[in-house]
């Protein structure tokens, strides 16, 4: 018998995004910037960093690499958290708002730090009125769906539970009457675990 399955997002859900992204600046530029704000939800507002233009811009750019998003740090208890998940009878799919072709390097990025994750979807990134997650949620039959970023859960299918993981406040986009689409909140993905596992 099939494993229900729970679709994943990574960054900002399983991956630490804004450690990565102070590497990639000290990767770019030498230097591991100050932290400004723990709280904000942009990893450019977290930091103490210019804005860029043209040059230092495109120079920054090119450091997210096959390297970079092969290297992306868990958030802490995220790992213990989806073996919770698998040791419960779940199949767990990561579905990231990536380009394809950085597909590999988030799924060996993923087996590499013990995610019990096989499977990487990447679906690109682009703001409509329909999430680009929504058709890999609805392809694999999900049960549901985890994500940090309220936008993503437009279209998602109505029988699919949409758990909203809230993190940082400051400058969040999580807010609003779109909450509307979601079925719980949660402040991390080890406090979603312990709310599905208690049902």
């Amino acid at each position: 018998m099939a494993r229900p399955v729970i679709a994943l997002d990574a960054d900002g859900v399983l991956l630490d995004f804004h450690l990565a992204y102070a590497m990639a600046w000290q990767r770019a530029f030498g230097e591991y910037p100050r932290e400004r704000d723990p709280q904000a939800y942009w990893p450019i507002d977290r930091w103490e960093v210019p804005r860029l233009r043209l040059f230092k811009k495109a120079r920054f750019r090119s450091t997210f690499d096959d390297q970079f998003w092969s290297t992306v740090p868990a958030i802490d208890g995220a790992i213990e958290a989806c073996h919770r998940l698998h040791d419960a009878g779940y199949q767990l799919v990561c579905v990231s708002a990536l380009d394809a072709r950085f597909e590999a390097a988030r799924r060996d990025n993923l087996k590499n730090l013990g995610f019990p994750i096989q499977r990487v979807i990447a679906t690109g990134h682009h703001e409509s009125m329909r999430s680009p997650k929504a058709d890999a949620v609805e392809a694999i039959g999900a049960e549901v769906f985890v994500d940090d970023y309220l936008p993503y859960f437009r279209g998602i299918p109505d029988a699919v539970h949409a758990a909203l993981i809230l993190r940082a406040p400051n400058g969040s986009p999580n807010v609003g009457i779109d909450l509307a689409w979601v079925s719980s909140s949660h402040q991390d993905l080890p406090a979603f675990v312990d709310h599905w596992l208690s049902r």
